[in-house]
């Protein structure tokens, strides 16, 4: 019998051919099915700084994992609102919600304290580093992360007063309705203020129908959601810092792979810093666009009433220091180490 070797050397390869194949289209198919989509809400408008910190980490997500994983914003509470944000996590409504932790009031009574205690002078690159870092050293102390994976934390600037009329003394401020966040009441009903719980994105229309006199916030609003517009005075006095935190639900954290976990760890601090910077140098531009666009007046409170502030607050702080000892949680070591921190942050 004869072999024809020319014969059986095509048929072989024409196999291997064939396997190569196989193997790409299969390999194919593996990355198409590790290809992951992550689905992040917020509830305030694409323009606002938090926002801006959700493109900035999907885009270096989607980089440092080349392009395995992608996210899909949310942004103006689409897919989530502030009232169940956390809450539509753990139920896989998202896989990561973006909210303000003082809008829960008592759900974070720990963490919140790096929010509420009043006289921090600190811009938000440092209080955000802060935040997060509190965050990774006090988590036994804070079951709410229990089934929670933290993304990353940051805070606003202090509070600011920003409102339709000029507030010069607390006499001015008696009885005005102001809009503030959750748990940072408080500090205002201590100056006399009526202190108006709401979320930022329905501030704007709660102050152009004249339902609020002004609102408590980080100064970047005054041109992100031209406040400016309506509130034409801010008053120079930090008053209490909003904390915002991105949370995963554990379920959905422990089913992504271990890479992409790291890249996710990686981001973290990364971003705490990032947004506070961002933050830091956009209320700068903010405010001089709203003092040359919209007339918006600063108000340097006198030395004197400066004085009288500061003796309505002192009392604050050891109040919700009390409330949160008396929950059984370490809230004099918390405050302790946050003004550490502080110093840390501000001396690098």
């Amino acid at each position: 019998m004869t072999i024809n070797l020319q014969k059986i050397s095509k048929r072989a390869g024409l196999v291997i051919a064939f396997m190569g194949l196989g193997l790409l289209v299969g390999h194919g198919t593996v990355q198409a099915q590790e290809r992951i989509i992550l689905r992040y809400a917020f509830f305030a408008p694409a323009q606002s700084f938090p926002a801006v910190q959700m493109q900035h980490w999907a885009d270096e997500l989607e980089s440092r994992t080349d392009g395995r994983v992608s996210v899909e914003l949310f942004p103006g509470g689409t897919l989530l609102t502030a009232n169940n944000m956390y809450d539509g996590v753990l139920n896989g409504v998202a896989d990561i919600g973006l909210s303000a932790t003082s809008y829960e009031p008592g759900r974070f009574a720990l963490l919140n304290l790096a929010g509420s205690l009043t006289g921090q002078e600190v811009n938000s690159e440092i209080a955000s580093q802060m935040t997060y870092q509190l965050i990774q050293e006090f988590k036994e102390h804070m079951p709410e992360f229990d089934n929670f994976k933290v993304v990353t934390a940051f805070t606003s600037e202090p509070a600011y007063l920003q409102t339709r009329d000029p507030v010069r003394s607390l006499e001015d401020l008696k009885g005005a309705e102001i809009r503030i966040s959750g748990d940072n009441s408080i500090a205002l009903e201590a100056l006399g203020a009526t202190a108006i719980g709401m979320s930022q994105a329905d501030a704007g229309e709660a102050l152009q129908t004249g339902i609020i006199d002004g609102y408590a916030a980080s100064r970047e609003v005054l041109k992100d959601l031209q406040f400016a517009r309506m509130a034409k005075y801010v008053t120079d006095y930090p008053l209490t810092n909003t904390l915002f935190a991105a949370l995963m639900s554990q379920e959905r954290w422990e089913s992504l792979p271990e890479d992409i976990q790291q890249v996710i760890d990686e981001l973290a601090s990364e971003m705490a810093a990032f947004t506070g910077r961002y933050l830091d140098e956009h209320i700068e531009r903010s405010l001089e666009w709203a003092q040359a666009e919209q007339d918006v007046e600063i108000v340097t409170l006198s030395e004197e009433e400066l004085a009288r502030w500061n003796e309505r607050l002192v009392p604050v702080n050891e109040v919700l220091l009390d409330e949160v000892e008396a929950q059984g949680l370490p809230a004099r070591e918390f405050a302790q180490r946050m003004h550490e921190l502080m110093k840390e942050y501000r001396n690098p």
